[in-house]
């Protein structure tokens, strides 16, 4: 058997570094019917014959943010901002993502607040930046890190708030079969991580639809 699967650490050593070999399409159809007959269907019926093939261009897009590098989506700064100096916030950012315990879906929204240092990105920069770590195998805590860092190491900003709130499948399909439950997960950086007002501030920001 083909080692193709192993156990990936946090961000900085994770799938940006990971290698292997990867499967044919065929060989992933293959392992999408076995999956089926485990299952105890019948992949050759008529409404499955195509499903293995589906399944597969779907995980293609469910999983393209391993082809993509934050550097390359954070790659131009604009430095004349007529000397901003506040909070740049972007709320209620969708996303779409899979747990990698079970593979389950997970869903919420991202919000990201930063103080400028060196100059600012487009705003679709940081939406682009949500779904490329959501369309990984991923834990919604370090889906949240990996957010913060990759905005870190590319403005420098002075700080930065990150706030995830999800809905996981896996806690609601399966398990304790809890609906309508919600994580939050936050990461503070720079003057959010040592001033607890600037926390405060974001916050109240993100929760209050009139601002």
């Amino acid at each position: 058997m083909i080692p193709v699967v192993k156990s990936l650490p946090a961000e900085g050593s994770s799938a940006d570094k990971f290698r292997a070999r990867r499967p044919s399409q065929a060989e992933a159809e293959a392992a999408i019917r076995t999956l089926i007959l485990w299952a105890g269907d019948d992949p050759s019926r008529e409404g499955l014959v195509d499903t293995p093939r589906r399944v597969a261009e779907a995980f293609r897009e469910y999983f393209k943010g391993y082809g993509e590098a934050p550097g390359e989506i954070l790659d131009r700064v604009f430095e004349e901002v007529e000397g901003y100096q506040d909070m740049i916030l972007v709320r209620d950012i969708p996303f779409h993502s899979h747990c990698e315990h079970h593979m389950a879906p997970f869903f919420g929204k991202a919000h990201i607040g930063y103080y400028p240092s060196k100059g600012v990105v487009g705003l679709s920069k940081l939406a682009r930046i949500v779904d490329l770590y959501a369309r990984r195998l991923q834990t919604q805590e370090t889906m949240t890190a990996q957010i913060a860092t990759a905005i870190e190491e590319t403005l420098e900003p002075r700080g930065i708030a990150v706030l995830i709130e999800a809905e996981h499948m896996c806690m609601t399909m399966r398990g304790v079969q809890k609906q309508g439950s919600t994580t939050l997960t936050t990461q503070y950086r720079g003057l959010f991580r040592d001033d607890p007002a600037e926390q405060v501030r974001f916050f109240t920001m993100v929760k209050s639809p009139g601002l």
